[in-house]
């Protein structure tokens, strides 16, 4: 009895060895697990669930298998997919999480996020973030044709990158103070998150009383995964 966590895969045309490591993962370890919690950017960009792609196509039907032979799957928006919606995880038997989400993790009261809000000493990105979450620019953006859709994110991820390249390491990690305040909000000892390409166990105390936070890796030459049982908590690597 196991649950598994990944995040920040990432998945694009561009890595074609990050999608078959995926595939070979969800094959291999994730058939046999009670459940596969994707944390948020999932892929690289997600441009509206009628993208007609092949890797579109070819990751809906990996994940409608994994989930027709029983493991539960469980989805959450981050930075560059926060467009996925019910008719792609419908497709893909999955459900969508909100950003935090709480969980029972064999007993033990789990805090799930993406990360990204978090990072709350990045104002531009925050003030970003702020913009492309309202309803009114997510349906504008949905209402144009998929070309227009697909050069707008990657005229968004050169622009990001731009930006990323100028701006400090720890202004673009988790602000101590926001982590802390999330994590008494929801009365929970263990916070699980992606997004700074950071994998780490972090140790703290919580109102005097031990706690944890855990980075989930970025999936590039190397695949991450927590995997949780029973008193168990593992954070493991491999070579894709």
């Amino acid at each position: 009895m196991t649950r598994l966590f990944v995040a920040d895969l990432h998945l694009s045309e561009r890595q074609p060895q990050v999608t078959e490591g995926f595939f070979r993962f969800l094959r291999d370890r994730a058939r046999t697990a009670e459940a596969l919690y994707i944390l948020g950017d999932f892929f690289d960009a997600w441009i509206g669930d009628d993208d007609d792609s092949d890797l579109s196509r070819e990751v809906t039907q990996a994940l409608r298998s994994l989930s027709d032979q029983g493991t539960r799957l469980y989805l959450m928006h981050g930075n560059r997919d926060f467009l996925i919606g019910q008719d792609f995880t419908r497709a893909a038997g999955a459900e969508l999480l909100p950003d935090p989400s709480v969980i029972n993790l064999y007993g033990r009261p789990a805090l799930l996020m993406h990360g990204d809000s978090l990072c709350t000493r990045d104002m531009e990105y925050m003030a970003f973030r702020r913009k492309v979450r309202t309803v009114q620019w997510q349906s504008e953006v949905l209402a144009l044709p998929l070309e227009e859709r697909r050069d707008l994110a990657r005229k968004l991820r050169e622009q990001s990158q731009s930006m990323n390249s100028n701006k400090a390491q720890d202004i673009m990690d988790v602000t101590p103070e926001e982590v802390e305040k999330a994590m008494r909000k929801e009365g929970t000892p263990l916070l699980i998150h992606g997004h700074t390409h950071r994998p780490a166990r972090h140790p703290m105390e919580l109102k005097g009383e031990p706690a944890e936070r855990i980075v989930l890796g970025d999936w590039h030459d190397r695949g991450w995964c927590l995997v949780a049982a029973p008193g168990v908590l593992n954070l493991e690597s491999w070579k894709l």
